[in-house]
């Protein structure tokens, strides 16, 4: 993120992105401590839902068309969008 354009979007978007990365891996440690299904299944669905917006904001970062930039968020996209279909694949098997 050291390298996109200093604008306030970015910045915030950077923010955004933060917060839902580190929200999806707290939430799946805590699926994995989970002490019941209801809890497994919640958690599970919020690193979904995390992960998706991860998706969201990279997509909003302002790269200014700089290839190198473009370069380096799209495999980001990608593993988010993976991540997404992942825990939509547990939340299938666990109901």
């Amino acid at each position: 993120m050291g390298k996109l354009p200093k604008t306030l979007a970015n910045i915030e978007d950077g923010r955004q992105v933060v917060r839902a990365c580190g929200s999806v891996g707290s939430n799946y440690i805590e699926a994995n401590e989970a002490l019941s299904k209801k809890d497994f299944v919640m958690r599970i669905k919020i690193c979904r839902k995390e992960a998706k917006e991860s998706q969201y904001w990279l997509r909003l970062m302002d790269t200014r068309e700089d290839q190198d930039l473009e370069d380096q968020r799209t495999p980001l996209v990608q593993e988010a969008l993976e991540l997404t279909k992942i825990f939509a694949s547990i939340l299938q098997k666990s109901q």
